[in-house]
């Protein structure tokens, strides 16, 4: 293997991601009482529990929620570790964000449900877009975004990095994914730039956030990862470890099916510490359909 990363790779190879079929599957998080967050999902988000799932050997439950079926939207991913009550958000992750036909309509009923709303709807600082943002049982934040319509209403991850330029070049070169938006705020200190698979209306992006002259970021142990689908995991872990070597990150899964679920995957860290799992697409169909 060392041998091969010597070598130049081919151009065939480093294209293999933008012609990949790819598309986010599910952000990974923590909470300490599963039942818990899924009612004030369900509630006051209005998401689908999808499907839930004990893992006694291991100690661990999991639910999957959202607002539609795993096999054509982003999902979030629920992990409660048995005893475990709390976590540590750290100060890197951002939020998760929902849109919504109807911002203050969705905040009324959060308030009525108990929610913590911490920004109330209105306007954005210099546009026209209205937004609100509330905070989970557990402190995750979601900002809400009032969109007419959107196939895909669970639509950001945000995450603080602290090189854009190097953190858009990484998610390009090792992700596939395209620069669909920048923007440059001077008068508030910050960069952003959201990158995906389309659109930003069309899907669900990762909205990456720089603040001038902030390099580094607790990771906390609540936010885990988020999973994009592959049709082939070697490869692509392939591509994404000549990246590493170029920009900075860790492998910290080599590509394999998993003991005992036979999924293949493998995983790595980008050059900020977040974390991305890469799924082989047919094995997560088969898994989907052993779940049902």
């Amino acid at each position: 293997m060392a041998e091969g990363l010597a070598a130049v790779p081919s151009t065939e190879l480093l294209e293999w991601p933008k012609k990949d079929k790819r598309r986010f599957l599910h952000a990974v998080y923590r909470v300490g009482d599963l039942d818990r967050t899924i009612k004030f999902y369900t509630e006051c988000f209005g998401m689908k529990l999808l499907r839930k799932r004990d893992i006694p050997e291991e100690k661990y439950s999991n639910a999957f929620l959202g607002f539609g079926p795993e096999v054509s939207h982003f999902v979030v991913e629920l992990t409660y570790n048995y005893g475990v009550t709390s976590y540590d958000i750290g100060t890197g992750f951002g939020h998760f964000a929902i849109a919504t036909p109807d911002v203050y309509k969705m905040v009324e009923d959060i308030r009525a449900k108990g929610g913590n709303i911490t920004r109330e709807p209105g306007p954005v600082k210099g546009g026209s877009t209205v937004i609100a943002f509330v905070k989970d049982p557990d402190g995750y934040v979601f900002e809400l975004i009032q969109r007419a319509s959107t196939p895909e209403p669970l639509c950001q991850v945000m995450l603080r990095v602290g090189d854009l330029y190097r953190s858009v070049k990484f998610y390009e070169k090792a992700l596939g994914m395209k620069l669909v938006k920048k923007v440059d705020r001077p008068e508030y200190k910050y960069s952003i730039a959201m990158m995906g698979y389309a659109e930003e209306l069309e899907t669900i992006v990762l909205e990456l956030t720089y603040n001038y002259g902030v390099t580094e970021y607790t990771k906390g142990n609540a936010y885990a990862q988020v999973a994009i689908s592959t049709d082939d995991v070697y490869k692509s872990g392939e591509v994404v470890e000549h990246v590493i070597q170029e920009l900075g990150g860790k492998v910290t899964r080599k590509p394999g099916p998993i003991p005992g679920i036979n999924t293949k995957i493998t995983s790595f860290l980008d050059p900020d510490g977040w974390k991305t799992v890469l799924v082989d697409n047919e094995d997560f169909l088969k898994e989907l359909n052993q779940a049902e």
